[in-house]
Order: structure tokens, then C-alpha cells, then sequence
């Protein structure tokens, strides 16, 4: 019977989903009967998965690099982030800007974290992949916060760009950076036995980890829609943008139904090539090119023409 913080069911079922290399480490120490037919060099991503794309050069007659379309996705979703944040750069004027840089900033942050990750680069169990995999999480819930931050700055309670905004804003994204790095390192490290180790092993069970990676990103998208629709609707008293914080949302959701539902149905149908994580890619990336779309829809006053249209 799954329980709230079982990573089992996930990691069997879901091809390329990061937070599994945490515990394929785990039970290579605590239980390393319970990782059936295991070989490091060539396992996928995840534990006793399903159905996963091997690990780079390890499959027979493998010519090209596993997941290949993810590893695509993530690279053109990397270009598309450092666009955005040159174009958000110009709007000097703009309220909320240094804001939403540095949230820019963070999800380019996870790209590269994620292509590794994903990638079937490193073989399973290492601690590089434990590491790069613990400052991936670590940098996707601190991302979250800071979409948060972002609708917090837009209702003015502090002045945006400021040290009032920005110190509290870089301040607990730190906290929870650290927090989550500890937490997703002693999950595959095993350093001690307070937050670490999954009781059975089997479960893959992490509540601390499970709240950070899934209900705290959840948590952050509900709060911040819910406030940018207070500032659209109420206090701006405006239609039209948001229309595209609608949008932003549903590409979102969709974003992580393609990771749940699309991945093993695509790795299965394309023979373990391809997964369903390169679809998440584009839809999440797609979902803050949206956001950002919705900032500017709302700041179009402070445009500043002359910096685009010389």
C-alpha cells in the first residue's frame, strides 16, 4: 500500500524522474537485493523501472545519446531562458524586473541540472549523480519560492529591486536551497539515519523530500495564480492578462502530466529511445515563457520602446 511520501510507485512507472537516483543509491547501501537484475552501468532512471532508456553508450548498438530528445529539449529551453532574461533585462523600468530575472535566473539553474540528471549520463548509484541530483532538487524548490516571490513583490508590500525585497527573496531561497541539498544528499548517501533512510527501504519513502519536490512546488503555482489573479482582476482591474496566467497554469499541469502519465507510454512505443520527460520539458519551459508574457502584459507602461525598437 502506497503511503504520503513513497517514492515507489514513481520511480517503478515513471521513466526519467530524477528524484529516483537518489534511492537506486540508497538501496545500493541498505538493500541491494531489492534492485532486481541491478547493474549500475547501464540501468535507466529510476528502480526497477518499467520501462527507461539505458544509460549512455551501454545499449546494444546505441549510436547516439540516450534520451536524446530531452537532452534537446533542455538545451533549446536553455537558449529561450537566456533570451528571456535579456529581454527582461531592458525593461529597465519595469516594476518586479530584478525579481523576475533572478527567477529566470534559477529555472535556467535546472536545465543543465536536469540534462545530467535525465541524461543516463553517469551510472546510477555514484555519488556525482547523487550530488548533481541533490542540487537539482535543491534549485527546483528554490525556484518555486521565488515564483512565489515574484507575485509577493507584485502586490508592493515591499518595493521591488530594493534591499527590502531582495535580501528576504535571496535570503530564504538559500535556506531552502541548503535545506533541500542536505535532505536530497542524506537521501542517497545515507549519511544518518534522522531524515535519510526509507523505512522498508523498499518504499523508496522520503516525506521530507516528497514535500520539497512535489507538494511545496504545487503549494507555490496555487498561491502565486491566486494572488496575480487578485492583483489582474481586482486591483488593476484588468481582462486580457489573465487570460495568460490561465495559460501559464494549464501549460504547467499539462507539463507534469506528460512527466506521470506520457513518459512509460512513449518509452514503450518508441522502443525505450524516447520518453515522455521531453514534452514535460517544452511544456514547462513553454509555461514560463507564459509568466513572462503575463509580467510583461502587466508593466506594459514602463516599456521601454526605445531599448527594442532603436
Amino acid at each position: 500500500m502506497t503511503r504520503f511520501g513513497d517514492f515507489q510507485s514513481l520511480c517503478a512507472n515513471v521513466p526519467s524522474y530524477p528524484w529516483c537516483n537518489l534511492f537506486y543509491a540508497q538501496l545500493q547501501k541498505l538493500s541491494p537485493a531489492s534492485l532486481q537484475n541491478a547493474n549500475p552501468e547501464i540501468d535507466p532512471v529510476g528502480v526497477n523501472i518499467v520501462c527507461g532508456i539505458p544509460r549512455l553508450g551501454t545499449s546494444p548498438g546505441a549510436g547516439s545519446l540516450p534520451n536524446i530528445a530531452n537532452v534537446i529539449a533542455c538545451a533549446l529551453s536553455i537558449i529561450f531562458t537566456v533570451a528571456l532574461i535579456v529581454f527582461t533585462e531592458r525593461r529597465k523600468a519595469a516594476v518586479g524586473r530584478v525579481e523576475l530575472r533572478s527567477f529566470l535566473i534559477l529555472y535556467l539553474l535546472t536545465l543543465p541540472l536536469q540534462l545530467i540528471d535525465t541524461g543516463s549520463f553517469l551510472a546510477q548509484g555514484s555519488t556525482a549523480l547523487v550530488v548533481i541530483t541533490a542540487i537539482h532538487a535543491a534549485s527546483v524548490a528554490a525556484l518555486f519560492w521565488s515564483l512565489l516571490a515574484n507575485a509577493l513583490v507584485a502586490t508592493q508590500i515591499v518595493e521591488d529591486g530594493t534591499v527590502s525585497s531582495l535580501i528576504p527573496f535571496w535570503g530564504i531561497a538559500a535556506l531552502i536551497f541548503a535545506g533541500t541539498t542536505y535532505i536530497s544528499v542524506d537521501t542517497g548517501l545515507h549519511i544518518t539515519d534522522v531524515i535519510g533512510r526509507s523505512d522498508p527501504p523498499e518504499a523508496l519513502r522520503s516525506i521530507p523530500l516528497f514535500i520539497l519536490t512535489s507538494i511545496w512546488p504545487a503549494v507555490c503555482v496555487i498561491l502565486y495564480f491566486g494572488i496575480m489573479a487578485y492583483i489582474v482582476l481586482a486591483v488593476l482591474n484588468e481582462r486580457r492578462p489573465m487570460w495568460f496566467y490561465i495559460l501559464a497554469l494549464i501549460l504547467f499541469v499539462l507539463s507534469q502530466l506528460a512527466w506521470l502519465l506520457l513518459g512509460k507510454v512513449v518509452c514503450k512505443g518508441s522502443g525505450a529511445k524516447v520518453d515522455g520527460s521531453f514534452i514535460g520539458t517544452v511544456l514547462e519551459t513553454a509555461a514560463v515563457g507564459v509568466v513572462w508574457l503575463s509580467w510583461r502584459s502587466i508593466t506594459e507602461e514602463s516599456w521601454d520602446d526605445d531599448a527594442l525598437y532603436p
